[in-house]
């Protein structure tokens, strides 16, 4: 950063103007690895989309059959789980997912969390901007805020709108892109990629004390977290939501890999 502000603030010649364009500090379990790249997404990226089985809570290839998941509205949902990595997994770029989705009410909020487990178990955790503690990514949507931009949307950026609310008709089933922060991961072999589909902010459930900042605890969102209550009443967001996986209802995650042959 000093250098950045030397060459642009006090006309420096440090060869900054000559770095890439981009820094990663890719996140490993053990530590960080620094690598220069030329353009974003990066064009070798390899999109790989993969998909949510509500039968088995698994996420892998796509489901034969049509299936469903259910969950208490505003609670920490449910979980699907990819396979061991057999060989070092690189996630480096922005994500998506697309979901299926019917409430027993009228609106909902989903909450995705993409997330990552070693062999023994316990989960991976990731030293974030204002969080000691941040999973792998998030994304968010109320489901009524819906509406897309077809001309400005990508499949790994949907671009909402937000110029108006599409309530829900109970029971009906609807489709949901939903953006997921950018992050840029190495895994190794035996790992494992799991996601969280949820209607809250996301909790390590690490054991107390937390850090905390301005008084709220650190549990993996920072204060960044929807826990407004007048903004989600239990009448409305309190029902059950419904996760329709497998045949017309293909949700799925979409994944920027980044294949170790190519790096």
């Amino acid at each position: 950063m000093r250098r950045f502000f030397d060459h642009f603030l006090k006309g420096a010649d440090n060869g900054w103007d000559r770095e890439p364009p981009l820094i990663l500090n890719l996140r490993r379990p053990d530590g960080l690895t620094k690598r220069t790249e030329n353009e974003w997404p990066l064009a070798r990226t390899e999109w790989i989309r993969t998909f949510l089985d509500a039968s088995s809570f698994s996420l892998g290839g796509e489901p034969t059959s049509t299936s469903k998941a259910q969950f208490e509205a505003l609670s920490h949902g449910v979980t699907f789980w990819g396979p061991e990595q057999e060989r070092e997994l690189e996630l480096t770029g922005p994500l998506s997912a697309k979901l299926f989705i019917s409430s027993s009410t009228s609106n909902a909020d989903i909450f995705v969390t993409l997330r990552a487990f070693g062999p023994n178990g316990r989960e991976v955790l990731f030293a974030g901007a204002t969080d000691p503690n941040n999973p792998v990514s998030f994304g968010w949507l109320r489901v009524s805020r819906r509406k897309l931009d077809r001309t400005l949307s990508l499949p790994y950026r949907p671009w909402h709108v937000h110029n108006e609310d599409e309530l829900l008709v109970p029971g009906e089933i609807y489709e949901l892109d939903i953006e997921i922060w950018p992050t840029s991961i190495i895994l190794p072999r035996g790992f494992r990629l799991a996601v969280t589909i949820s209607g809250q902010d996301f909790d390590h459930r690490l054991p107390e004390p937390l850090p905390a900042m301005w008084g709220k605890p650190m549990r993996g969102c920072s204060i960044h977290l929807h826990d407004v209550e007048s903004d989600r009443p239990q009448r409305v967001f309190g029902g059950t939501t419904t996760i329709h996986t497998g045949g017309e209802f293909s949700s799925s995650l979409l994944l920027p890999v980044i294949q170790p042959s190519k790096r």
